[in-house]
């Protein structure tokens, strides 16, 4: 089996390091093998970035712009004439260039993402890129994405769409939560601690676009979250002996009963709800609680359970009739799996199951049975890891 590892190390001083690696493993054939690299440490790092501007003789109707390069290289090594790749995220072809200024006029509307890439590995940093998000748009139109309703304390996305904008100014219509109620991120995040209805504002500022500004807003509504409770017996279990769960949620129209051993159900009222659990054991047993708003809130508590493993098999079943005793299957407790075949005089296999909660009805290939003995053989694995092996006779009475 190949693992991966990942170690971080910084090197105080410029210069060539040999890293060696020894790897371990005494069930191995070779029990050790090592490996070694040479690492070039350096301090010759670029500072990249550049600055975006609308081009000022040009209408504002225009989609041109000025891109000026603003990195800085390491003292003494100065960029060259290809340096630097631009690529202005529109599909147009990317411009190798060094210093200086470029303009570039964009083909539509949008939002691009502008990358200056150092394409240069006389620096340390290569291939190290500058990114900026420039919104082109002849006018200013302010909006955003954000779901309508949550759950307190809902923790609020705002998904900015905003044609053109350079700066954002935000307002959460939630005064409660003091200087954090405004914000001038491009997509802030904000918590309501409390139900209510707020009404965000967002104010977009773009000197470049025709009309300069633009502000927009939108109400959302904060539901008050149910309350999750249950309790449970008998505590300590009894053996073999289903827990009881009660249902104390407030405020819920359905529930969601999850045991901790992988079964779950879900009920739409507060009755009580049973579960027999299939090996002595500690369960973490949850239950999730939703209102008609769809806000939820979950608890979960340590359940034991005592199981002591059995198993038995009537021996005799009226298929056809009502009740337990219809069908015929295995009984008992622990079982983890089994191997359960009934067979005719003949010695033909009528049916077989390796789930005890699967059980014979008493017909083979649609067709009811005769009224006969029939002979069985089960083979079991408990929970607690022990075997048994069982043969006997079943009984169909019709």
């Amino acid at each position: 089996m190949t693992t991966s590892y990942t170690v971080d190390h910084t090197y105080p001083n410029p210069g060539v390091y040999t890293v060696t690696m020894i790897a371990i493993d005494s069930n191995s054939c070779n029990v050790a093998d090592t490996s070694v690299r040479h690492v070039i440490a350096r301090t010759d790092r670029a500072a990249v970035d550049f600055t975006i501007l609308k081009d000022p003789s040009a209408p504002c109707t225009s989609l041109d712009y000025d891109f000026t390069n603003t990195s800085v290289p390491p003292a003494g090594k100065p960029f060259g004439p290809t340096s630097f790749i631009w690529d202005f995220g529109d599909n147009s072809a990317p411009v190798t260039q060094g210093m200086g200024n470029l303009a570039h006029r964009f083909p539509a509307p949008g939002t691009y993402t502008v990358n200056l890439i150092l394409n240069d590995t006389a620096y340390c940093n290569y291939p190290d890129t500058a990114s900026h998000v420039l919104r082109v748009s002849p006018v200013a139109r302010a909006q955003f994405v954000t779901p309508s309703t949550g759950c307190a304390p809902y923790t609020a996305v705002f998904n900015n769409t905003s044609l053109g904008g350079l700066t954002f100014t935000w307002n959460f219509g939630d005064p409660a939560s003091g200087e954090s109620n405004v914000s001038n991120d491009v997509n802030p995040v904000h918590v309501y601690q409390d139900p209510g209805t707020y009404t965000i504002t967002l104010q977009e500022q773009d000197p470049s676009t025709c009309n300069g500004a633009s502000d927009t807003s939108f109400t959302i509504t904060v539901s008050v979250k149910p309350t999750a409770g249950f309790t449970y017996s008998p505590d300590p279990p009894l053996a073999n002996k289903p827990i009881v769960f009660q249902n104390g949620s407030v405020g819920g129209v359905s529930y969601k009963w999850m045991f901790g051993d992988g079964d779950s159900t879900v009920t739409t009222s507060m009755d009580t709800v049973m579960h027999l659990y299939n090996e002595t054991d500690t369960f973490p047993a949850c239950l999730m609680t939703t209102n008609q708003l769809n806000c939820t809130d979950t608890v979960c508590h340590p359940v034991a359970a005592l199981i002591n493993p059995l198993l038995d098999v009537p021996n005799a079943f009226t298929p056809g009739r009502f009740g337990e005793n219809s069908i015929v299957k295995v009984m008992g407790f622990g079982i983890l799996r089994m191997d359960f075949r009934i067979y005719n005089r003949w010695g033909k296999l009528v049916f077989q199951s390796d789930n005890p909660n699967v059980g014979w009805d008493g017909n083979y290939l649609g067709a009811p049975q005769p009224m006969d003995v029939y002979a069985y053989t089960l083979e079991a694995e408990f929970t607690n890891g022990a075997h048994v092996s069982r043969k006997g006779d079943i009984t169909l009475v019709r």
